[in-house]
């Protein structure tokens, strides 16, 4: 009898623990994990995303791909806020990122103001562009926070809580590329 009552209790602990973890945070930490520990997955998506890039020289995706690595081995986050709103949820969160977005503004302007050095033969030569921008994203320290808002619902089907598509922007500020100004 005594072993059925401790069997009982592991059972409703075990199946306490899994409802525990079905909630939308924890789909979000789930989501941004992936990130952290370069889920395979994840890094599938970059290598497809980046290999798509006819701009960009075999050494630039290299270098890219490293940077953007670096990026999620890097990314933090802080749960702010979940609501519930019957099978609808959303949780706030705020990341911390390597301001790429401003590396890449301050190279821009570099540019501009120098065209001579990144012209080869008088023509602007795009490659020089972008090993330039390359070398500034590498160098970067400095780090800016976002704050998020993922849509979760619940597929009453599974009665597990799954993230919905969220915007592009998003996307870019996980990868410290956001520009408030597109």
């Amino acid at each position: 009898m005594k072993k059925l009552a401790i069997l009982s209790f592991f059972c409703l602990l075990l199946v306490g623990c899994a409802d525990m973890m079905n909630t939308p945070t924890k789909r979000v930490e789930e989501f941004l994990g992936k990130y952290q520990i370069m889920d395979r997955e994840v890094i599938e998506q970059l290598e497809h995303t980046i290999e798509k890039d006819q701009t960009l020289s075999e050494e630039q995706k290299k270098s890219y791909q490293a940077l953007m690595e670096k990026q999620y081995q890097n990314l933090s986050y802080k749960i702010k806020e979940e609501t519930i709103d019957g099978n609808q949820a959303t949780v706030t969160v705020e990341i911390q990122v390597f301001d790429y977005q401003n590396a890449l503004t301050k190279a821009d302007d570099y540019i501009a103001k120098n065209e001579k050095k990144f012209s080869t033969d008088g023509k602007r030569d795009l490659e020089k562009e972008m090993d330039y921008k390359i070398t500034q994203m590498e160098s970067v320290t400095d780090k800016i926070s976002y704050t998020l808002t993922f849509p979760v619902k619940k597929d009453t089907t599974e009665k597990r809580w799954v993230l919905e598509d969220f915007q592009e922007e998003d996307i870019l500020k996980i990868h410290g590329l956001y520009n408030s100004e597109n």
